[in-house]
């Protein structure tokens, strides 16, 4: 496979991922829709570095020590299930607040690295993903992958997640949105509670 082919390849399979409803997305509407569009674009950053980190598990030749060690995968998929039912909970039971576009004095918000942890430890406590990344390293991107393709990838996979969950928090707290949600927020946090919970426990028991 040439270096344009394989690049083509990875970008194509990272934004069909991306696009598929998990555990970052719905983080990413929670978080925008809760607190604001700043809280929704740090998150967005939070998963962009979680990218990195999973990227680094190539650099540094962790994949398949990670494949090889049940007791690893299984820590990141509890681990990962458990946090996910902590923020089902706390969306469950938050309280209902009226948020504006930006921020505001008045509204609830999390501090900016606040929102890039939730963002990373989704991403990086979240199996799929992990698995997802391991997969398409140990197919498409073998040891024989120049260093400046594999940098190349590393900017698309991390930007392009940026890029995505940034779009969908500008999109969640676009005005008209914003209305809607503010006039049916209490349900809304609810149903994001129960999503992230439904999550959690499906990845803790299979």
């Amino acid at each position: 496979m040439d270096n344009l082919t394989l690049i083509a390849t990875v970008t194509i399979a990272h934004l069909m991922a991306l696009v598929s409803p998990g555990p970052d997305f719905i983080v990413a509407c929670r978080n925008s829709i809760q607190y604001s569009r700043k809280v929704g674009l740090w998150t967005a950053v939070g998963f962009g570095i979680g990218v990195c980190f999973h990227i680094s598990y190539v650099f540094f030749g962790l994949t398949w020590i990670v494949s090889q060690s049940d007791l690893m995968l299984s820590s990141i998929k509890y681990i990962g299930a458990m946090y996910l039912i902590y923020l089902g909970i706390t969306s469950f039971f938050s309280q209902e607040t009226k948020l504006e576009l930006g921020t505001s004095q008045n509204s609830p918000q999390i501090k900016w690295y606040s929102a890039i942890r939730i963002g990373l430890l989704t991403n990086l406590l979240n199996p799929k993903a992990t698995l997802f990344f391991m997969s398409i390293f140990t197919l498409f991107v073998g040891p024989e992958v120049n260093t400046s393709v594999m940098a190349i990838i590393s900017i698309i996979l991390v930007s392009t997640t940026v890029l995505w969950f940034s779009l969908v928090a500008f999109f969640l707290t676009y005005r008209k949105m914003r209305s809607l949600f503010d006039s049916n927020q209490k349900k809304i946090n609810r149903i994001f509670g129960v999503i992230l919970i439904i999550i959690g426990i499906r990845i803790g028991l299979f």
